[in-house]
């Protein structure tokens, strides 16, 4: 049996190759994605025959439908999604940067994101509809990741230089953050506390389908820049002498990145270290190949997200705590370790 499986469209203008054991890998991944999925579904305040759930999804029982349909399959639905759009967006930043460290929250995407919500939060909430917050916490993204890739740009833009100054601007933008809260009435404070410690508590139908088409666009669309990253990792010389326009798909890149965090930080709040922690577990698993890894990280990405919500929100009941917060007591020593693991890089 051969080890890779190549495709290569008609006008040879998009190829890829993926190694046999990714497939394989991938293939596990989806059952287990898709059991943990259901598990989601069963655990609860009142615990859910999964049989029940099975029949229930396929149309053939109406039991516990306001339990399934309308408490629980939104939220698992969209946790997934938040992990897989963290997670492919942090294996994009971790590929064009070429640091382990990166992801979306250490480089400033996060924080702008959370910078645009609370400023809606704490100025706009009660005067404009709840549902233009996504628009702020995208808009807040965009706003820092143009400011981060701005102030980085001398000649060019070097990997290095962009993430020294995205965690610079990441740090500024905590401190603006914590300031606006300060100076904020009551009921604002404790709104933005909950958005920013990541929760999908009263997740709806509606989040699950404005969600849907971000990554069904932008997914799909980091598939076609897998044979540039790929050249990219080898360093931006030896991917320039291959004919790859650097800067050009550097940007590209960067947007793609911030339309995944963004649009994951506008639904769910400030889950953070997924798209650090998630790329990281699928290399362990299938190595380094760019386009093979896209697929795997949004699963891996996804089930860290539902896991750690149905964990969140069964374990101190009567309490739903913030997924968030479990995310970043995993992530936070993954973190320390990755410091020291390349503390000679």
């Amino acid at each position: 049996m051969a080890k890779q499986y190549s495709y290569r469209n008609k006008s040879d203008s998009f190829s890829m190759q993926v190694n046999i054991k990714t497939i394989i890998v991938f293939l596990v991944l989806l059952l287990v994605t898709l059991l943990v999925f259901m598990l989601c579904l069963s655990i609860g305040s009142d615990f859910i025959d999964p049989i029940t759930v099975i029949q229930h999804i396929f149309g053939m029982s109406a039991e516990q439908e306001f339990v399934i349909n309308t408490l629980r399959l939104p939220r698992v639905l969209l946790g997934f999604m938040v992990g897989a759009a963290l997670g492919v967006s942090g294996l994009i930043l971790q590929g064009i940067i070429r640091n382990p460290l990166a992801s979306p929250d250490i480089i400033g995407i996060t924080g702008g994101a959370s910078v645009g919500a609370i400023i809606f939060i704490v100025s706009f909430m009660g005067a404009v509809n709840i549902q233009w917050l996504p628009f702020a916490a995208l808009l807040g993204a965009g706003i820092v990741a143009i400011i981060t890739y701005g102030l980085s740009w001398k000649n060019g833009v070097t990997p290095i230089r962009l993430v020294l100054i995205g965690i610079g601007i990441a740090a500024a933008m905590k401190a603006f953050t914590t300031l606006m809260i300060v100076l904020s009435d009551t009921y604002s404070t404790s709104a933005a506390y909950l958005w920013l410690t990541g929760s999908l508590y009263a997740a709806k139908w509606q989040d699950v389908l404005s969600m849907l088409p971000w990554l069904i666009i932008f997914i799909p669309l980091t598939f076609l820049f897998s044979n540039v990253v790929n050249a990219k990792e080898l360093g931006d010389e030896v991917a320039t002498a291959l004919g790859v326009k650097v800067q050009l798909y550097r940007m590209m890149l960067l947007f793609i990145s911030v339309a995944l965090a963004g649009s994951a930080v506008a639904f769910a709040g400030g889950i953070g270290f997924v798209g650090l922690i998630a790329p990281h577990i699928a290399r362990m698993l299938v190595g380094r190949s760019f386009a093979g890894l896209i697929l795997i990280t949004a699963m891996i990405g996804g089930v860290i997200v539902m896991v750690a919500d149905v964990v969140a929100r069964t374990a101190f009941l009567p309490m739903d705590i913030p997924a968030g917060v479990f995310t970043s007591g995993i992530g936070a020593p993954f973190f320390i370790y990755l410091l020291y693991k390349n503390r000679n890089m």
